[in-house]
């Protein structure tokens, strides 16, 4: 199970252009928020990226108000891993699991899972935090993961889970943000 302790929230590539071109579009921004806002108040610590942001544009400005101070890392490369500014940025978390959202779950998002999942981290993809073009690249992106070893998980099934009780103290703000 997550734990809020040992997780980090890593968020591919969540740029505006990519956003208003994939399948089930209204969920990219809501459910964005939903884990940041989460993560903020749990303590996890949150690794945004962005693809080619000089070609691709930055992410859309209710997320990047959101994240603050959090600096997106540049990348080329479709697995976050490879990029030698996130790996180090993912190391000083000293977090062992990953929470993997992103744009798009056939690319950069199942690329940057398979390589998590090499390096040994304990993965928890958001099925309803991972987007692709279409429907069909998505899924298949969901089952490659888990077939790799990854755990197919939800916006809220992860932020639940890292309470574990409605006795938490941020029991009541995580069931607000998931209204």
């Amino acid at each position: 199970m997550l734990n809020s302790e040992q997780a980090v929230l890593v968020m591919v590539d969540f740029q505006a252009r990519l956003a208003e071109i994939v399948d089930r579009q209204a969920l990219v921004l809501p459910n964005a928020l939903k884990m940041v806002r989460g993560c903020q108040v749990l303590g996890v610590p949150i690794l945004p990226t962005l693809q080619v942001p000089e070609k691709l544009g930055p992410m859309p400005p209710e997320l990047a108000d959101a994240l603050g101070d959090i600096a997106p890392i540049p990348k080329a490369l479709f697995s976050a891993l490879r990029e030698p500014g996130f790996l180090l940025a993912l190391r000083q978390t000293g977090r062992t699991q990953v929470i993997l959202a992103g744009i798009e779950a056939h690319v950069c998002v199942l690329q940057t899972g398979l390589d998590l999942l090499d390096a040994g981290y304990n993965v928890h993809v958001l099925s309803d935090g991972v987007f692709s073009r279409t429907a069909e690249n998505q899924s298949l992106a969901l089952g490659r993961l888990h077939d790799a070893g990854a755990t197919i998980s939800s916006v809220e099934m992860a932020l639940f889970e890292m309470i574990r009780t409605s006795a938490h103290p941020h029991f009541r703000t995580i069931s607000k943000l998931i209204k």
